[in-house]
């Protein structure tokens, strides 16, 4: 009876101690970034489903930049935009705008949303573009609309704002479409934890961990880095 008990405690406490292995691995897992001895620049993109901000805390924590979701397709503003904004330039935090490009929506139209949106700011970052596939919106232009769309949307907003406007582009729209190889602009790629290389030219940003918890946020932040 006695080495019953013993069996059941002892496996108990290797289910403990398994838990609490997993639990920290997860933990580790959450807060890992990039070495800042290859990316010293490392920052994140935040938009309203991250609430407010405790942006000098972000700043003490590391966040170099941010990119400051503004616009998604041809309708639909950030409600947070000009508060985050505010308080990334207030923190001393670098801060760029980014549009969430929409497959469905006449590139022109989401031009005069983001314009009417972002002013001309000589301290802001370049422009970020995001593209990839949403439920939102199922459909798939023919590549050759695609790019004609894109660079007109570009031409817009870069003339706006007087610089390069930088592509974000998911693995999945860069297979379909092939944005990198087409359109010459800086190119910002995304994989979890391993370098990604799924673009016709060489990556100057990178999201290395889309879940990273830091403090300042009560919510997961994508975490990028810049290739120097």
């Amino acid at each position: 009876m006695a080495s019953g008990k013993f069996r059941l405690w002892r496996l108990g406490a290797i289910a403990l101690v398994l838990l609490a292995g997993a639990f920290l691995a997860w933990r580790a897992i959450l807060g890992w970034a990039p070495s800042r001895d290859d990316y010293p620049v490392q920052g994140i993109v935040v938009d309203a489903s991250h609430g407010k901000l405790d942006w000098p805390m972000l700043a003490a924590t590391g966040v170099d930049f941010a990119y400051v979701v503004a616009t998604e397709g041809s309708k639909d503003r950030d409600a947070h935009f000009a508060d985050n904004v505010a308080g990334a330039g207030e923190a001393g935090v670098r801060f760029g705008p980014l549009h969430r490009y929409d497959l469905c929506r006449l590139a022109s139209d989401q031009a005069t949303l983001f314009i009417t949106t972002v002013p001309r700011s000589a301290a802001a970052l370049p422009a970020a573009v995001e593209f990839g596939f949403s439920k939102k919106c199922t459909s798939k232009p023919d590549r050759a609309l695609v790019l004609s769309e894109v660079a007109t949307f570009l031409s817009q907003i870069e003339a706006h704002l007087g610089k390069p406007a930088i592509l974000k582009i998911s693995q999945d729209f860069e297979k379909q479409y092939r944005l990198s190889s087409s359109i010459d602009r800086t190119v910002w790629l995304e994989k979890t934890w391993l370098l990604p290389d799924y673009a016709a030219r060489p990556w100057v940003m990178w999201t290395a961990n889309p879940q990273r918890r830091i403090d300042g946020v009560d919510e997961p932040v994508q975490w990028v880095v810049v290739r120097q």
